[in-house]
């Protein structure tokens, strides 16, 4: 992960680079300000204060920045992310104010995945002073977190599969006290049979197995974190065509979000009884992968028809929200790289969000426009329920019609939620296919900050 540690820092009054973030609206003035020199070195870098411009201006023997930002923004996530990414290494100031929430930006800016080369022109670090001391720790594990699923979708799948996930959860356990669980070969079949049967055509190195981690008073309220574990998806013996299977590295991203999220709640102390619950296989193709037609036992006792071997996530998550339900829990939350209907229908900067109850799922939506990450919310219409009748199952995995794919596939994990139970199924893309400031092209969360701001509003 990208060393981070030392890119926010008190302001003490030492030296440092000024920065002046200009809306556009201000351009004119901020420009009339300056002395004729200055406003020569601006109309040169043609600054009008368009939201991700980035100036360099000669202020005697140093220099200052500009920065262009939205008419009307305030200090969002994101309006420092350009700065902390192209000015040149060394300390930095707001000419006014303090950055605040734009901290996020300025560090997840910085990131840069490097494990398997080194950047030709590394960039020293850019450090960003403020007066608001209290939330540098704050900030730092949000970013950190946001990095965390980063680098584990950005890693491929040899190097991410069912056991590096694993590995992923003893770390959490050992750093927070939890307790872990791993449950795999025989009892594994036994008791999660779907998470078993998608997984059981891949090699032995990266074998099936849920993960389940506990962690806090169990007096406290119960809340379950699943994540969507499939390492690679080739799509089973429905299989994907080559373009469809490019970036199925990326198909753990709902447990990357899980295990993150998991650490922000054990780091924070959070006063609930954690249930974090990660089943991981990889979608492969061999003498044993399942087959269509296919009739699945699950751990909730429903018998699954299998019509595509390529909607498999589900089946894992089906086990998992199973599992979860046993444990009465206040509220369930899932994460999943689930459907290419959610990507068509919000393409890839929101995500796809399902809830039982409108309060949370508002509070869902409040916290993300508050924080940058803004989900959007899907139905669970009663009326597309028949679209996964079975003529010989309880259930099919995947409709005959191209029809609300992403609501269809929350149906079906509703089905596997215990009733009543306040439950949120997040459909996320965990990738940006181009990049913006703050936001590296690849792996990235959806949904993250949404759901910590909201559970540290509700359980904090």
């Amino acid at each position: 992960m990208t060393d981070i540690a030392d890119l926010i820092q008190p302001d003490r009054g030492q030296d440092a680079t000024t920065i002046h973030l200009v809306p556009q609206a201000d351009c004119d003035e901020f420009t009339k300000s300056l002395s004729a020199s200055q406003r020569a070195q601006l109309s040169a870098q043609k600054f009008d204060g368009s939201p991700g411009q980035v100036a360099i201006i000669g202020d005697g023997d140093a220099f200052m920045a500009a920065g262009g930002v939205a008419n009307g923004e305030s200090l969002s996530p994101y309006c420092l992310a350009a700065l902390a990414d192209r000015l040149p290494e060394g300390t930095y100031r707001l000419a006014e104010g303090d950055p605040g929430a734009a901290m996020f930006g300025w560090l997840t800016a910085q990131y840069r995945f490097t494990r398997y080369r080194d950047e030709e022109k590394p960039t020293g670090p850019r450090v960003l002073l403020t007066k608001q001391v209290g939330q540098i720790d704050a900030i730092r594990a949000e970013a950190e977190a946001e990095m965390l699923v980063r680098d584990l979708v950005n890693t491929p799948a040899e190097d991410m599969g069912p056991a590096a996930l694993q590995a992923e959860c003893e770390k959490l356990a050992k750093v927070h006290g939890g307790e872990l669980n791993v449950v795999k070969g025989d009892a594994l079949e036994q008791g999660y049979p779907m998470v078993h049967a998608v997984g059981r055509a891949a090699a032995r190195h990266h074998a099936p197995r849920i993960m389940h981690l506990t962690w806090g008073s169990e007096n406290d309220p119960v809340l379950a974190i699943v994540g969507k574990g499939v390492c690679f998806d080739s799509g089973g013996l429905d299989i994907k065509p080559a373009a469809g299977m490019r970036l199925m590295k990326k198909d753990m991203g709902g447990a990357a979000h899980a295990i993150a999220l998991a650490g922000l709640i054990m780091s924070a102390g959070l006063k609930i009884r954690l249930h974090l619950l990660i089943p991981a296989v990889e979608n492969a193709i061999s003498g044993p992968a399942f087959r269509p037609g296919d009739v699945l036992s699950s751990r909730k006792g429903l018998s699954v028809e299998i019509h595509n071997t390529d909607a498999e996530g589900r089946l894992i998550l089906g086990d998992a929200l199973t599992r979860a339900s046993e444990q009465e829990p206040d509220l369930i939350i899932d994460f999943a790289t689930l459907t290419g209907a959610a990507r068509i229908a919000l393409g890839p900067d929101y995500a796809a969000m399902m809830a039982r109850k409108d309060d949370t799922a508002n509070a869902l939506i409040e916290a993300g426009k508050a924080n940058g990450d803004e989900p959007w919310r899907l139905p669970l219409p009663e009326a597309y329920r028949e679209y996964l009748k079975s003529d010989i199952a309880d259930i099919v995995n995947a409709q005959s019609n191209p029809y609300a794919g992403a609501s269809v596939a929350g149906l079906f994990l509703d089905k596997f939620v215990s009733d009543g139970t306040d439950w949120v199924h997040f459909d996320t893309f965990a990738w940006r296919p181009y990049a913006k400031p703050g936001r590296a092209k690849g792996g990235t969360a959806y949904g993250l900050r949404a759901s910590w701001h909201m559970l540290k509003s509700r359980y904090g």
